[in-house]
């Protein structure tokens, strides 16, 4: 596969500092490093990769990178768009690609190019089917009350669906992160043979477990973390409610971090002043706040396979997540899962985390032994082995009964 050539189009910045960037950064990066000549085009990069067969910043103008907030992020996307598909022709022509992967909102145009000039494409699924998210979002706002800010991206977005659904159809496979994500694909009528799985990761360099003791803390106390955006779709409401009504929130402490989106702070305040919640809206470093906890909690509705997880992991947490949250881990073997929204069950699950020692540290024993696997080389390897699946195939399956 050394000699594989992609063309690697990711629509706005790209860093290795948080968030989605973060993904796309280092499947890059771990492409170069496995041979693939990677041809990069991208809004703005603001971590060199070294190797890249070569690199254009479409959003970047006489050496100054355009802020997102100039455009907005969907249109710097569709701009990005228009740039690549404009660009792909020539592009193929020189080097001969032999796949195309995209990512979503700024890809259909790129599709349609790549489609008329016979190149493979993949557009990457970073979470579950857009019409699941935007749905279960909308049900779990009116049960709380709660308008979310038409902004938002997980917010009711007509455009956004139909232009998302456009590129769904106009690429040859999607790029799915977790079986979750294949089933609410599947759920929309689309055949299996057009999902691909692959993974995220981290990067051991920086998400390490402590050396020594219970995550480095001693038996006598238990401490659980939330770090992610609070809004409905993460399920925060749910674990709080968990907590404050389990054993554990007697002797431990629930750790939040997270910036919240307007009205859902005063929603859960109730839980919120209970003496063992603490709230911090940003730390410097994600890796050391891990360390020091026990227990990850995500309950959340829907994710493709959020990266907190794969670092909370690595950092030597224990997963106690819901099974719409796309983590990878096995339930009583190296981590806990449960049904979102069931809150019964996750403060059950607490408890047995907080005063079940045994389990802990069995749990956390297999978590710790497998976090090898979770890491941005091996999400490389499966992204190659996701791009040989694709080509081999003679020609994409008819696409019959898919939205």
């Amino acid at each position: 596969m050394s000699n594989l050539k992609v063309l690697y189009s990711f629509p706005l910045w790209l860093t290795p500092r948080g968030g989605v960037p973060t993904a796309g950064y280092y499947q890059v990066a771990g492409l170069v490093k496995r041979g693939v000549q990677v041809t990069l085009y991208c809004g703005a990069i603001l971590d060199p990769i070294e190797g890249l067969h070569s690199q254009r910043e479409t959003l970047k103008f006489g050496g100054l990178k355009l802020p997102l907030g100039l455009l907005g992020t969907r249109r710097s996307a569709a701009l990005h768009d228009r740039i690549v598909a404009r660009n792909l022709p020539r592009i193929h022509e020189k080097d001969h690609i032999d796949i195309v992967h995209c990512w979503p909102s700024g890809a259909l145009e790129t599709l349609k190019v790549a489609r008329e000039l016979g190149i493979k494409t993949v557009l990457e699924r970073p979470s579950a089917h857009t019409a699941y998210v935007f749905k279960v979002t909308e049900d779990e706002c009116k049960k709380l009350g709660l308008k979310l800010g038409s902004s938002h991206y997980a917010a009711f977005n007509e455009k956004v669906l139909a232009r998302e659904e456009s590129e769904f159809a106009a690429a040859d496979r999607l790029l799915c992160p977790s079986e979750f994500v294949v089933k609410t694909f599947l759920e929309k009528g689309f055949q299996k043979e057009r999902l691909l799985r692959h993974q995220e990761g981290c990067d051991p360099a920086v998400f390490s477990p402590p050396k020594s003791g219970r995550n480095g803390k001693d038996n006598s106390s238990f401490t659980m973390l939330y770090i992610s955006d609070c809004f409905p779709l993460k399920g925060l409401h749910f674990a709080l409610e968990a907590w404050v009504s389990s054993r554990a929130s007697e002797r431990g402490k629930f750790v939040i971090c997270g910036h919240f989106v307007p009205g859902y702070r005063e929603i859960l305040e109730k839980w919120l002043q209970h003496p063992s919640v603490k709230y911090i809206p940003f730390v410097d470093s994600a890796a050391d706040i891990m360390r020091s906890s026990d227990v990850l909690v995500l309950p959340s509705l829907a994710e493709g396979s959020s990266l907190v997880t794969y670092e909370a992991r690595a950092c030597g947490c224990v997963l106690l997540v819901s099974d719409a949250s796309g983590a990878v881990c096995e339930h009583m073997k190296n981590g806990l899962i449960h049904a979102p929204g069931d809150v019964k069950t996750l403060r059950e699950q607490i408890d047995l985390l907080a005063f079940d020692s045994s389990l802990f540290t069995r749990l956390r024993n297999n978590s710790i032994a497998g976090i090898s696997d979770l890491t941005w080389d091996k999400a490389a390897e499966r992204l190659v082995a996701a791009y040989r699946e694709c080509l081999n195939e003679n020609k994409s399956p008819e696409h019959q009964g898919e939205k």
